[in-house]
């Protein structure tokens, strides 16, 4: 405020800038929430995670006929994968992958990938 006080244009414009930060930065933290689930949850209640931005770890398998990529625990829970040719570089290796999970009755659960993670060398 200057000596009558009366606002001074200024400040004003400060508090509109740090106003504009916090809320861009509101905004951006919820788009990033990853949620690290098990492969057995996904497999055992894939419905409450369906639409979620996920991160597990399993070993990436393949089958020819029809082609497809998925990634397993050791208690053989599976969730196919997305692009292929994005998880098949990686065929035999342990992984940790982040993506959208969904799941459907008729299509199983699927994950499409935006990172993978090399955990292990191809077993």
């Amino acid at each position: 405020m200057n000596r009558l006080g009366k606002p001074i244009e200024s400040e004003g414009r400060i508090g509109l800038a740090v106003g504009a930060c916090l809320l861009f930065l509101a905004a951006c933290s919820g788009e990033d929430s990853v949620a690290e689930v098990t492969l057995a949850v996904l497999a055992s209640n894939p419905a409450s995670h369906d639409g979620a931005t996920v991160a597990t770890e399993g070993v990436v398998r393949h089958f020819e006929e029809p082609l497809h990529y998925w990634i397993e625990d050791q208690d053989l829970n599976r969730v196919e994968i997305f692009p292929h040719e994005e998880i098949a570089p990686h065929l035999g290796e342990r992984v940790r992958v982040v993506g959208h999970f969904e799941y459907s009755a008729m299509e199983g659960r699927r994950l499409t990938l935006e990172h993978v993670e090399p955990l292990s060398v191809p077993e």
